[in-house]
C-alpha cells in the first residue's frame, strides 16, 4: 500500500519525488520524470540573490512553462531577508511550493554559509525558516542532511524547529555534510526525525532500486522518497518503484527501443530548451548516464562528447542503437 503524500493543500499523485540536483533537474528532466511516474519534481536550486538572476543559467532555472502542478522551486542562500525576498519573487513567477536548501554539501555553497553549512548555526536556521514562511502564503518545505558531521547529527532538532516555524514538509538525506556523497546513507536518523514531527517526512539517499525504496520506507516510516542520482540516465525508475510498491512485482526493464525513444526525446528537449550550443553541451552528461550499462568501454561516449551539432548528436544516438540491435561492438 502506497503512503499518501501531502504538502500543504497539495495531495501528490504518488509519494516519489525527483530530488533537486544542480545542473540536472532542469525543466526537460523534470517533465520527463513526471511523465515516467514521479509524483513531483523539484527544480534545481536558485540562488537567493535576485541580482544574479539575469544570467542565462538563472533564467533557465526560473522557467516552469508547461509544468504540471504543483510547481516546487528550491532556493539557496544564507541571508534570511534575501531568502524571504527570493521566495516572494518565485511565488510571483508561479512557484506553488518553496523549498529551502540545507542539504547541498558543495563547497561553493557551504563556504557562503548556505546549503548544509547552515545546519551548524541553529539560530540562523530558525531566522531563515521564520523569514521564508512569513514571506509567502504558499507551502514552504525544507531539505537537509542528518547533520554537520557524524558527531553532530542535529536533524531532529532542526526538524522540530521547522515544524514550529510552519514548514509543511521535510526531506532528509541520510548523510552528514562532512560525508558529502561518500559511504552509504544511513536511515536511523531519518526514522528519528519522522518520530518527532507530525509534518510529512521524505527520505533521500542511495535509493536506486525498487527493493531499496521499499526497505527505506519501512525502516524510516517516511511519507515518501526523494530520488536523485538513482534517476540519472534511468528516469523510468519512478514507474519501476511505483509498480513494485503497489504489486510486489518487478516491471520488466524497458526494451531497447523505448530507451532509444526516451533518450532521443530528452535530447530534442534539451536542444530546444537551451538552444543548440548549450543543449549539445548539457546533453553529453545525460547521454553518459543513459549509456553507462551499455557502453562499458566508453568508446562511443568519447566520440559522442566530441560532437558539436544537435543533428549529429541525434544521428549518432540512432546509429548507436541500430548497432546494438545488430550486435555490433563499438570501438574507438
Amino acid at each position: 500500500m502506497l503512503p499518501t503524500a501531502k504538502i500543504g493543500p497539495y495531495t501528490l499523485p504518488n509519494p516519489l519525488i525527483v530530488a533537486p540536483m544542480a545542473g540536472v533537474t532542469d525543466r526537460p528532466f523534470r517533465l520527463l520524470c513526471r511523465r515516467l511516474g514521479a509524483g513531483l519534481a523539484v527544480s534545481e536550486m536558485v540562488i537567493a540573490d535576485s541580482k544574479l538572476w539575469h544570467t542565462r543559467k538563472s533564467r533557465s532555472r526560473l522557467n516552469h512553462d508547461g509544468e504540471p502542478e504543483p510547481r516546487s522551486v528550491q532556493i539557496a542562500g544564507g541571508d534570511p531577508d534575501m531568502l524571504a525576498d527570493a521566495a516572494r519573487q518565485n511565488a510571483e513567477f508561479g512557484a506553488q511550493i518553496i523549498d529551502i536548501n540545507m542539504g547541498c554539501p558543495a563547497k561553493k555553497v557551504c563556504n557562503k554559509a548556505a546549503g548544509s553549512a547552515l545546519m551548524k548555526d541553529e539560530k540562523l536556521v530558525g531566522e531563515i525558516l521564520n523569514a521564508v514562511v512569513s514571506a509567502v502564503d504558499i507551502p514552504v518545505t525544507l531539505k537537509m542532511r542528518t547533520g554537520w558531521d557524524r558527531d553532530n547529527k542535529n536533524a531532529p532538532i532542526i526538524a522540530r524547529m521547522a515544524e514550529d516555524a510552519g514548514i509543511q514538509a521535510l526531506a532528509v538525506h541520510g548523510r552528514t555534510r562532512a560525508d558529502k556523497y561518500n559511504g552509504d546513507a544511513e536511515y536511523d536518523t531519518i526514522a528519528e526525525v519522522k518520530s518527532q514531527v507530525r509534518i510529512p517526512v521524505f527520505a533521500n539517499g542511495d535509493i536506486t532500486t525498487p527493493e531499496k525504496a521499499q526497505q527505506v520506507l519501512r525502516h524510516t516510516g517516511a511519507d515518501g522518497l526523494l530520488i536523485g542520482r538513482g534517476a540519472q540516465g534511468r528516469p523510468w525508475i519512478f514507474r519501476e518503484i511505483l509498480h513494485y510498491l503497489e504489486t510486489g512485482q518487478h516491471l520488466p526493464a524497458p526494451p531497447m527501443t523505448e530507451v532509444e525513444q526516451i533518450l532521443l526525446g530528452h535530447l530534442a528537449e534539451l536542444h530546444s530548451f537551451y538552444g543548440e550550443t548549450m543543449g549539445v553541451r548539457i546533453a553529453r552528461k545525460h547521454v553518459g548516464w543513459y549509456l553507462q550499462s551499455h557502453d562499458q568501454s566508453k568508446q562511443f561516449r568519447k566520440r559522442f562528447n566530441a560532437i558539436d551539432e544537435a543533428l549529429e548528436q541525434t544521428d549518432s544516438i540512432q546509429q548507436y542503437f541500430a548497432g546494438l540491435r545488430n550486435g555490433e561492438v563499438f570501438a574507438a
